[in-house]
């Protein structure tokens, strides 16, 4: 049975094809600011495919969400919409409003806390930088900061007299150069942050993102594991669970 994942974020879509848990497809393309018309540009795909079913993830309002329902009624199948949930197959939400807690974050939480006798550490290395940390199955809560390229632009926006042209985020040394200085001092402010983090918080370091290796290769003294698809993970773990008995406050919605 082949089953479309779509993860709509900030700045890009995101989508898998999946076939019994194997992935046949996968693709990431920046939307934008214009999602729907991006998935209008695909669909047509997606229906050549035979898909069954959707899964989506959204970090967008409510006007974008109902433009791209309204495109995937063309596939004529069940859509699931992944909502935070204040608890949720033995995860419990450590925001006191589960509704503002980002469901990227939380589905990547959802995917690895399993073990309620391991800590955990889940960073994604997106548009943001966001640190999660679980006890067990308990979302203890977590950081949210300005990127590597974020934090960049900042500077160049804010700092008059200063060019800052694209460089590689490679290096620790003292900057014997502005550009170096700024790539460097960027670079290490964010490394020594989850430093500081996992200082106070030893756990099993997770890293999710397009720069998970940079960091990775950085942070080897806390034995980091890369999941680069750890958003899919956890948005089938928690579709996997509508079929189980006791699964409330779900939002499933089927679009004919």
């Amino acid at each position: 049975m082949k089953k479309l994942w779509l993860d709509i974020g900030n700045t890009r879509l995101k989508y898998w094809i999946t076939d019994h848990e194997q992935i046949l497809e996968h693709g990431a393309e920046l939307h934008l600011q214009s999602p729907a018309d991006l998935l209008l540009g695909l669909v047509q795909h997606f229906k050549r495919l035979s898909i069954h079913q959707v899964g989506i993830s959204s970090v967008l309002d409510k006007k974008n969400n109902d433009r791209i329902f309204k495109i995937l009624k063309r596939l004529n199948v069940p859509v699931i919409i992944a909502k935070v949930q204040a608890e949720y197959a033995g995860l419990i939400c450590g925001y006191d409003d589960p509704t503002q807690l980002g469901i990227d974050r939380w589905l990547q939480v959802l995917a690895v806390a399993k073990d309620s006798t391991q800590n955990y550490c889940v960073i994604s290395c997106g548009t943001a930088l966001t640190i999660d940390l679980a006890q067990g199955q308990t979302h203890l809560g977590g950081f949210i900061l300005p990127n590597l390229y974020l934090q960049r632009d900042s500077l160049i926006q804010n700092t008059k007299g200063i060019k800052i042209p694209d460089a590689a985020f490679e290096a620790l040394s003292p900057g014997r150069n502005t550009i170096d200085a700024v790539h460097h001092g960027i670079l290490l402010g964010l490394l020594s942050t989850i430093e500081k983090v996992l200082h106070d918080f030893p756990a099993q370091l997770i890293l999710t993102g397009g720069d998970a290796p940079l960091f990775a290769q950085n942070l080897a003294q806390f034995n980091p594991v890369i999941e680069p698809d750890l958003l899919l993970k956890g948005l089938q773990h928690f579709a996997a669970r509508l079929s189980e008995p006791n699964t409330s406050s779900v939002k499933v919605s089927s679009i004919e």
